[in-house]
């Protein structure tokens, strides 16, 4: 079986670290490059770091990228003058940039997804059925807890359940984001959804919906604990990308939810 040629961006970063030490135990894969925002003059499993750039990508078969917007949406000019498939972790991107990835995804195949992780994504899943079946009488909040070297609040993870609800009341997400609290000991419910984000110690990643009605309350979670499960679900996107057209995919997608 012919592997899979991946370059890692980030490779420095707690993920980019996660996804080498993963990619050795998985004979699919194949690591042709590593690339940072700066110069890196020790090697990393053998390979030297490089700067984003077509010299760093062009062996590649799928780029997987876990950094920052700014970054990630470099990374994606190179992949489209290359036509690489990427593989999108990163978090935190605003409603343009968000469409300049729509607009890239017409020429290369990308997917995206604010969290790899198989029970997160069936909590999505969970969270949508829930706000559809609950409707108008029931209010909701997400809480979320990361570890305090994590950014960006509230977490892609969060902003994706958030959507989850919009989606079941057949909303937009921007249109129903209500107040964003930072490390808060309790948080309203609101007519819109309210988000509380907890940044502390070196925990990988905690998320939990409620559904009030005043009357019960309802709640979703999910809990991780080893950040594994992030690099070997993008391992597994990243097989199922390699089979793929041109277009915007999701965790979704690759799980065939309905």
């Amino acid at each position: 079986m012919k592997k899979i040629k991946l370059s890692i961006t980030g490779c420095k970063g707690r993920m980019g670290q996660q996804l080498i030490s993963s990619i050795k135990k998985d004979k699919s894969f194949k690591l042709v490059s590593l690339t940072e925002n700066k110069k890196i003059n020790k090697k990393i499993s053998g390979l030297k770091p490089e700067l984003n750039s077509v010299t760093a990508f062009k062996k590649a078969n799928i780029i997987i990228d876990f950094t920052v917007p700014r970054s990630t949406i470099e990374i994606l000019k190179i992949a489209y003058k290359l036509n690489k498939k990427v593989v999108i972790g990163t978090t935190g991107f605003s409603a343009k940039e968000e469409n300049l990835i729509k607009k890239f995804s017409k020429k290369i195949a990308i997917l995206k997804a604010g969290n790899m992780s198989l029970g997160v994504n069936l909590l999505i899943y969970l969270t949508e059925i829930a706000s559809k079946s609950l409707g108008k009488n029931f209010l909701s909040k997400i809480f979320e807890v990361h570890h305090k070297h994590k950014k960006d609040y509230p977490s892609g993870t969060a902003l994706m359940l958030g959507k989850g609800i919009a989606d079941g009341k057949n909303k937009n997400l921007y249109n129903l984001i209500g107040k964003r609290f930072l490390n808060k000991k309790s948080f309203p419910y609101g007519k819109k959804i309210n988000f509380n984000s907890i940044r502390k110690g070196e925990i990988i990643g905690e998320h939990e919906v409620k559904f009030s009605s005043g009357k019960e309350i309802i709640t979703l979670n999910h809990e991780a604990f080893d950040r594994a499960l992030y690099s070997d679900g993008a391992l597994t996107a990243s097989k199922w990308l390699m089979k793929k057209k041109p277009g915007l995919y999701s965790m979704r997608d690759l799980l065939n939810f309905s």
